[in-house]
């Protein structure tokens, strides 16, 4: 088994992988083994500052660098599938989180988005920079354009910071699914609306361990601040509270690795409709969360990367021009309510930290 693997005979690859091995080979004349920059990168086995698989890391691993697939630029023309007769291109490839921050038009240095949905995931562009973290982030590659996929771009290869919150539009289907205190996830906005705040109810979701900046495995979940007078929508409106206090932890600990305040975070994903997550995310960031008319930013990415890719679409600039807002929200709570808010969260996740650690 193993010689044929360094034969090149068995080989391995991310689902973007198989599926255009599929595309190619079952719907097209010749099977492509190919992979983008971003997808490899998730395999840990992809050395992002060479934008190559790592001999070091396959030597260690055993694997054979024969079996492993090319690797491209996120836009670049993979392969063709046929179609009734048509060879049509598949020319746009990328990871779930870099394709949301291509389709949210964050181009440029400094521009960030955050996709809510069972996780919550926020990703800043760091331009031509590979930014090491001081406060717990991850370093990763953005969605890249290949070479003649737009003349006016300065820099081919971009990099991103990225934090993961593990339990975001998750804990909404732990009140539904496991409480049962609501019926529909919908509904969870619509009862924290009914209460004019927690009544010091804050619950943190650590139900597996808590993810950047805190990266607690045997962090686990707590409500605290319950008395007899706690009822189901100061619980329901705390869960979501949490979801933004654990971005605004990503925010600030993305503040803090870049020396800047950020003004502005771009929302994408199912959660972003909730007017009321929105607004108290504003609140507690301190800063306008904008909403797209189209949430459903990864799969635009992904088309954005094949449009401009095949010309569709001339430069990054006219695809900015087509990006349109939806709705922002700025801050309107008082500082001084920001600040014991801020200050309760943290209590409470101290209390969460290191729970299950024997």
């Amino acid at each position: 088994m193993r010689e044929k693997a360094k034969k090149g005979e068995i080989l391995f690859g991310t689902v973007d992988t198989w599926l255009i091995w599929k595309l190619t080979g079952g719907m097209g004349r010749n099977p492509v083994h190919v992979t983008d920059y971003t997808n490899a990168s998730r395999t840990m086995i992809f050395d992002i500052h060479k934008l190559d698989w790592d001999d070091k890391l396959l030597d260690v691993l055993g694997i054979p660098r024969a079996m492993l697939p090319q690797i491209k630029p996120s836009g670049s023309i993979f392969g063709y599938a046929n179609i009734n007769g048509e060879e049509i291109p598949i020319a746009g490839n990328a990871g779930d989180q870099q394709a949301a921050l291509f389709g949210q038009c964050c181009f440029e240095k400094g521009e960030a988005k955050c996709t809510y949905g069972t996780g919550c995931f926020l990703l800043m562009n760091t331009g031509t920079s590979a930014a090491v973290s001081k406060n717990g982030l991850l370093t990763t590659i953005a969605a890249t354009l290949g070479e003649g996929a737009d003349s006016n771009a300065n820099a081919r290869v971009q990099y991103a910071l990225e934090g993961s919150v593990f339990t975001g539009g998750a804990v909404i289907q732990w009140l539904r699914d496991e409480l049962g205190i609501i019926t529909d996830s919908i509904d969870s906005e619509y009862f924290a609306n009914k209460v004019q705040d927690t009544g010091g109810v804050y619950l943190v979701p650590a139900f597996t361990g808590l993810g950047a900046p805190y990266w607690d495995m045997y962090a686990r979940g707590c409500i605290v601040g319950i008395t007899r007078g706690t009822k189901r929508a100061h619980i329901i409106r705390a869960a979501q509270e949490s979801i933004a206090f654990q971005v605004m932890d990503l925010l600030k600990a993305m503040e803090n690795d870049i020396g800047i305040k950020m003004n502005e975070l771009k929302v994408d994903g199912g959660a972003s409709r909730d007017a009321f997550l929105m607004q108290f995310q504003a609140d507690v960031c301190r800063s306008a969360i904008v909403r797209p008319v189209v949430r459903e930013t990864t799969a635009l990415g992904a088309a954005c990367l094949a449009g401009i890719t095949t010309g569709f679409w001339k430069d990054l600039n006219e695809i900015k021009n087509k990006w349109k807002q939806d709705v922002v929200f700025k801050p309107i709570m008082e500082i001084d309510i920001f600040e014991k808010h801020v200050k309760n969260w943290h209590k409470a996740v101290e209390r969460s930290l290191s729970w299950a650690l024997d």
